[in-house]
C-alpha cells in the first residue's frame, strides 16, 4: 500500500507541473491574442472597403486595362494556405485543412498538379502527408505577423503566376477570426476579382446582408493620368493587402484557439489533481488502518 501512495504522489507531482506549463503557455497565448486582436480590428474595415472596391473596378473596367482583371478558364488552381507553425491549439489547424480539402474536392480537379498549394506555416505540410495534395511552395510565418513587409513575397508570387497564366484561379484558405471561442476556417478567392465571394470578417449571415444592396448609383471609375498605370499601382496592393488580413485574421485566431486549449488543459489537470488528491488520502487511510490492525494483532498475540 505504500508503494501505492509513493505512485500517486508522483503522479500529482507530475500533473501538477504539467498544469503550471499549461497555464503559463495559456497566459502567453493570451497576451498574443490580445496583439493580434488588435491588430485585425484595426485593419479590417479597411480591408473590407478595399476589397469592395476591387470587385467593383473588376466589374466596370475594361479587361484590357490590366492582366488580373482577366477572367480565364478555371483549367489550374493555386491555393495560399495559412496555418500555424505549432500545435497545441484544438483543431486549429485540422478543420483548416479539412475545409481546404473539402474546396479541392469540391472543384472535381483532384489529380495533381491540378490544384497547386502554396503554404504558410509549418502544420500545413499535412495537406501533402494526409491527403496527398501538390505544395509547391512554403514560406516561412512568424508567430505574430505585424507588418505588410511580411507577407509579399507570397503576394508578389500570387500575381506574378496569375498574370503569366500559370494559374487560372488563386484562393486563400485561412481560420476567420470571429470571437475568442469562435473561429472559421474559409477559402477565399481572390483572383479573378468577383463580387460573388466571401468578405474577410464577415460571417455567412452579414455576407447575405451585405449581398443584398445593390448600388442605385451606377457610378463608375475615372482613372487619371490613365486607366493601365493607375491600375498598375493599385490591385498589386489591395491584393496584398486581401492578404496581408487573412494572415491577421488566421494569427488572432491561432492563439485564441491555444489559449482556450491550454485553458481546458489546465483545468483538466486540476480536476485530475483531485482526484488523485482522494484517491491518496483513501489509500494513505487504507495504510494506516492495515498497520494498526497488524500492531492490534501482534500484541494480541504476544499476550
Amino acid at each position: 500500500m505504500a508503494v501505492n501512495t509513493k505512485t500517486i504522489k508522483r503522479r500529482i507531482k507530475s500533473i501538477g507541473n504539467t498544469k503550471k506549463i499549461t497555464k503559463a503557455m495559456e497566459m502567453i497565448s493570451a497576451v498574443k491574442m490580445r496583439r493580434a486582436v488588435a491588430s485585425v480590428l484595426a485593419t479590417r474595415n479597411y480591408a473590407n472597403l478595399a476589397w469592395e472596391m476591387l470587385t467593383e473596378i473588376a466589374e466596370k473596367t475594361n479587361i484590357r486595362h490590366h492582366p488580373l482583371l482577366v477572367k480565364r478558364e478555371v483549367k489550374k488552381i493555386g491555393m495560399i494556405l495559412i496555418t500555424s507553425n505549432r500545435g497545441l491549439a484544438g483543431g486549429f489547424s485540422s478543420r483548416l485543412l479539412q475545409e481546404a480539402h473539402q474546396y479541392i474536392e469540391k472543384t472535381g480537379l483532384k489529380v495533381d498538379p491540378e490544384v497547386d498549394i502554396i503554404l504558410s506555416g509549418r502544420h500545413g505540410k499535412k495537406i501533402f502527408h494526409r491527403f496527398g495534395h501538390t505544395v509547391i511552395a512554403e514560406f516561412e510565418k512568424v508567430d505574430l505577423t505585424t507588418r505588410i513587409e511580411e507577407i509579399l513575397p507570397i503576394a508578389e508570387l500570387a500575381v506574378r503566376e496569375y498574370t503569366a497564366g500559370k494559374y487560372d484561379k488563386i484562393v486563400i484558405a485561412y481560420t476567420d477570426f470571429v470571437s475568442a471561442l469562435r473561429q472559421i476556417p474559409r477559402v477565399k478567392q481572390i483572383l479573378p476579382l468577383t463580387k460573388a465571394d466571401q468578405f474577410l470578417g464577415k460571417t455567412k449571415e452579414e455576407e447575405n446582408e451585405i449581398s443584398k444592396i445593390k448600388n442605385p448609383f451606377g457610378y463608375g471609375f475615372k482613372f487619371e493620368p490613365n486607366p493601365a498605370q493607375v491600375l498598375e499601382q493599385l490591385l498589386p496592393r489591395l491584393i496584398e493587402m486581401q492578404i496581408y488580413q487573412a494572415i491577421l485574421e488566421s494569427d488572432a485566431s491561432e492563439h485564441s484557439a491555444r489559449m482556450v486549449a491550454m485553458r481546458s488543459a489546465s483545468d483538466s489537470a486540476q480536476e485530475m489533481i483531485k482526484e488523485l488528491n482522494y484517491s491518496f488520502n483513501k489509500a494513505r487511510q487504507a495504510a494506516i488502518t492495515q498497520e494498526i490492525s497488524e500492531i492490534v494483532g501482534g500484541a494480541a498475540a504476544l499476550g
